[in-house]
């Protein structure tokens, strides 16, 4: 998992996975299982599933789509507070999922709330076929680090006996 600035100004989460290491075999079937987490927590709503490829090839049906074979986003809301009209700029809530020849990403933009970041890093990391995507340091990390305004930041798992 990577915590990073992408295009200058926006806080991203992001966690590749080699298609090897998925518990799922597709876009739509990870989508159904973060969809899955967010029905049964109790501090969040499931808004809409978007897949983008019909939606980009209605939109430029003569454009390409790189790299990408599918991606789809996970749209929802946590409702912990609404305190101000301001928060309303930062939600709903949407996971994203790529899939590209040898892996998947997934990504999300930083939440003001520290414990809807560790929620989601949970939700994502359940996608590894093995725990070893060390969700404890993740977790703390979400929790307890102020975003830097630099360069990504890799977050590295833990040492041997650890």
């Amino acid at each position: 998992m990577k915590k990073r600035v992408f295009q200058g100004k926006y806080p991203i989460y992001e966690f590749e996975l080699a298609k090897g290491e998925s518990r799922f075999n597709s876009v739509y079937e990870i989508v159904a299982h973060l969809k899955q987490r967010v029905e049964e927590c109790p501090d969040a709503t499931f808004i809409a599933t978007f897949d983008h490829g019909p939606h980009t090839a209605a939109m430029a049906p003569e454009a390409g789509h790189g790299e990408v074979l599918a991606a789809s986003h996970l749209i929802f809301c946590f409702g912990f507070t609404l305190t101000t009209p301001e928060v309303m700029a930062v939600r709903p809530r949407s996971i994203a999922v790529t899939e590209l020849a040898d892996r998947y990403v997934i990504n999300f933009l930083e939440a003001p709330i520290p414990r809807a970041n560790a929620t989601m890093i949970e939700w994502v990391g359940e996608i590894a076929s093995s725990r070893q995507t060390h969700l404890n340091d993740l977790l703390e990390e979400a929790l307890e680090e102020t975003f830097p305004a630099s360069d990504a930041i890799e977050l590295t798992p833990p040492g041997p006996g650890r």
